[in-house]
């Protein structure tokens, strides 16, 4: 089963006050954080979408050395996240399609090999659940690939994704880190 991630991190980070991505948790740069999770994870090839003027981003994020990780560029990041999952699913050939926004640090990449061992055991819409709640990364069959390349940018994954809900597998984990995000500089603390 080859996975092939796609990452969203075009965003321009007005909340958190610019170069959120770049920001370094325990000595690497947050990019780098969700980077290494999904590759330790067992993630195959990872697509990650970042804006156009994101030479600093590239050059300062390690990860972008492994030829296993791909930088592609969103044209309009203005449009929101969910154009930069459009340009991502635009390159993404693999049998496992998997979704982390790639201000998402602190995911365990035993989470990560996790959700791919299920859905290597049954192929779906499969989401790690956190005290309940739905987090990331979600990981989708390819057969959702042209879907949410043809829907409108002002949607976002979760309306598509609640359009298959016989096609939903929840995975119980005991890992925060797929419900926290970082928005703010407070959150890289918390």
């Amino acid at each position: 089963m080859r996975s092939v991630a796609v990452v969203p991190a075009a965003g321009n980070a007005e909340r958190f006050g610019g170069a959120k991505l770049l920001t370094p948790i325990d000595g690497e740069p947050l990019l780098d954080r969700t980077i290494s999770a999904l590759l330790n994870g067992g993630v195959d090839q990872i697509i990650v979408v970042v804006a156009p003027d994101a030479e600093e981003l590239k050059r300062d994020v390690n990860a972008f050395s492994d030829p296993r990780v791909w930088p592609i560029v969103n044209p309009d990041p203005s449009r929101g996240m969910f154009s930069s999952l459009q340009a991502g699913m635009a390159e993404a050939e693999g049998d496992a399609l998997v979704v982390l926004p790639a201000d998402m640090p602190f995911v365990q990449s035993g989470t990560i090999a996790i959700l791919l061992d299920v859905f290597a055991s049954r192929p779906a819409i499969v989401s790690p659940r956190y005290r309940g709640k739905r987090g990331h990364p979600v990981i989708l069959l390819p057969a959702l690939r042209d879907e949410i390349r043809a829907a409108e940018p002002a949607i976002t994954l979760h309306d598509v994704l609640k359009r298959h809900p016989d096609l939903r597998v929840d995975v119980d984990v005991q890992d925060r880190g797929v419900v926290r995000d970082v928005d703010r500089p407070d959150d890289v603390r918390g």
